[in-house]
């Protein structure tokens, strides 16, 4: 295989592996964590030619207990099916998108790293973008090929659990990436505990794109999570958000600036909150 996408794709480029014959396996992984079918209509509705529909609650997560937050991770074997049943092998180019600014595709964009998956990348822009450069939908069905689990791999992104995080030294930053009213208390729509993990630090996910919805350039990235973190090193840094969604978000942004080794807290907000023994900040 040549020289993979591993962050970030445009639709130039998406379109030029395409016509290369490399066709890559084309995921979308559009969702509402409110409306939580809207994403399969809107994939219904029209979707880029060849892709094939991911839902969050339903491929990217495992049973919920009440304990362990809303979108709890499967485990990775379990992923490996999933892997797959959606025709991806270790030689397999993937790229995932949605239509809300790489939300839930950089969340499965982190899990197919955290199975060991280099060649993964986000369509920046997603459907919106495609789109503007003139890149064609359709409301065909998609016809995958599966292929065999994926086999085990050493996982190129990691995870810290509750506990880790509740002990993490004080060099170490927590980084939330939700909304700043969510992270300071003021409201939580989706949570029965409004506020944050006492130290966390905020960078709301949506910061990391531009005014026409496309990541930042690398280099104004890098700047503002070096603004952020100061002299800590991305292996010094712990991201977390309601639910281990948002916070891939970040993490992808970070790797597109440079700064990769940094680690994802699963059960975030909801798994935290879930345990009144554990502290809650505000403000």
């Amino acid at each position: 295989m040549n020289a993979a996408f591993t962050t970030l794709i445009d639709p130039a480029g998406l379109a030029a592996l395409i016509k290369s014959g490399r066709a890559p396996v084309i995921l979308d992984a559009s969702f509402d964590l409110v409306d939580t079918e809207a994403g399969a209509r809107r994939y219904a509705a029209g979707h880029l030619p060849g892709s094939q529909y991911v839902h969050l609650d339903r491929d990217l997560a495992s049973t919920k207990t009440g304990r362990n937050g809303r979108h709890p991770l499967p485990d990775r074997a379990a992923f490996a099916q999933t892997a797959g049943r959606l025709g991806i092998g270790p030689q397999t180019q993937v790229v995932v998108l949605d239509g809300q600014g790489g939300v839930y595709a950089a969340r499965l964009w982190w899990m197919l790293r955290w199975l060991g998956h280099e060649a993964v990348a986000v369509l920046d822009g997603g459907t919106q973008a495609w789109k503007e450069a003139g890149g064609a939908l359709t409301t065909e069905a998609t016809q995958g090929h599966p292929m065999p689990p994926y086999p085990a791999r050493s996982p190129l992104a990691s995870t810290v659990d509750s506990d880790g995080v509740a002990r993490r030294p004080p060099d170490m930053a927590l980084v939330d990436a939700r909304a700043p009213e969510r992270f300071r208390g003021e409201t939580e729509p989706l949570d029965p505990v409004a506020g944050h993990i006492p130290g966390a630090l905020n960078r709301f996910h949506k910061g990391n794109l531009d005014a026409a919805g496309r990541f930042k350039a690398a280099s104004q990235l890098q700047s503002e999570f070096k603004d952020l973190l100061g002299t800590r090193s991305a292996a010094e840094v712990i991201h977390s958000c309601g639910s281990g969604v948002t916070a891939c978000h970040n993490l992808l942004a970070m790797e597109h600036a440079g700064l990769a080794g940094s680690r994802l807290y699963p059960g975030s907000w909801s798994e935290w909150c879930s345990d009144p023994g554990r502290p809650v900040a505000t403000g």
